[in-house]
């Protein structure tokens, strides 16, 4: 069951309306690094979480909290519109090229919404639900959601270098320095999980043993020469997790060449290919010299 305050977690104005920073907040709303994702992947780690209920009820509460950031967003990117035009023929009187696409402003703030958010990038794309991480493996998940914070913040901090309104850029802050918490939070759950030792490799329920181990810790060149390989962290001492010592393999073809059977005839592909057989791909391959 969810509840509903309202008044806004945080306060929100707009001191300089501009339609064209209305568009970009919608990239924190509906785009990949945006309120939307970290709402959902929270909310269904939370529904399909087994285990230690604290978990679950970290994320629900979590998950909640950014419904209240997509709020806040929402009422952003409206109280942005609010003075913008709505007449193309008052653009166009201003610009032939219709203000460069009404200076900026997503026509369909006006032609889909009525001057209101949409659960949209700031291209106009709708939200992609397959962004939402939800694997049932907590440490897999809180790593998943520390990027989420991770590109969240970066995109947040960019929002910020791109407007003088003070109004916009205190409701930014206040969500950069929750993202900065969420970050800490999820990796503090990676910690009481046991931390680097104890959490990786990832599932650590899956015995190693059975991992055809002598390539587990090996970093795998495929550069054409050693220059190309790379003298890092990765490839030489021991690896993070404790329990292997990082090498440098070349890499070489170990599984031979791949045989197909031929087509299913249900699937009716071309009848030469039907009768292409290894004697006639080998007499094709002498001829061609190769």
């Amino acid at each position: 069951m969810f509840y509903h305050d309202k008044e806004l977690q945080y306060k929100v104005r707009v001191d300089r309306p501009s339609p064209v920073f209305a568009r970009m907040l919608q990239q924190a709303i509906g785009g990949i690094e945006g309120e939307i994702r970290v709402c959902l992947q929270y909310l269904f780690q939370a529904w399909g979480n087994r285990g230690p209920a604290k978990y679950r009820d970290m994320l629900m509460e979590t998950g909640t909290e950014e419904i209240a950031h997509i709020e806040m967003l929402a009422t952003a990117v409206a109280l942005n519109l609010e003075g913008a035009p709505t007449s193309l023929k008052d653009e166009m009187a201003k610009d032939k090229m219709v203000g460069a696409i009404m200076g900026g402003m997503d026509p369909r703030h006006l032609l889909s919404s009525g001057m209101a958010a949409m659960a949209v990038d700031a291209n106009g794309v709708p939200f992609n639900g397959s962004w939402v991480v939800g694997s049932g493996n907590t440490a897999a998940d809180m790593y998943a959601n520390v990027m989420a914070e991770s590109t969240g913040r970066v995109l947040a901090t960019r929002l910020w270098e791109m407007t003088d309104d003070p109004g916009m850029k205190d409701m930014l802050s206040f969500l950069i320095a929750r993202d900065t918490m969420h970050q800490n939070q999820w990796l503090a759950v990676i910690e009481e999980l046991g931390g680097m030792h104890g959490v990786h490799p990832i599932p650590n329920s899956f015995p190693q043993n059975q991992e055809v181990q002598q390539f587990s810790y090996a970093f795998v060149s495929t550069s054409v020469n050693d220059i190309g390989t790379p003298n890092g962290r990765w490839t030489q001492g021991p690896s993070i997790d404790g329990k292997g010592e990082f090498h440098v393999m070349k890499a070489e073809p170990m599984g031979g060449e791949p045989k197909l059977a031929p087509p299913v005839p249900e699937g009716h592909a071309q009848k030469e290919q039907m009768t292409l057989t290894d004697s006639i791909m080998g007499n094709i391959k002498d001829s061609m010299g190769l």
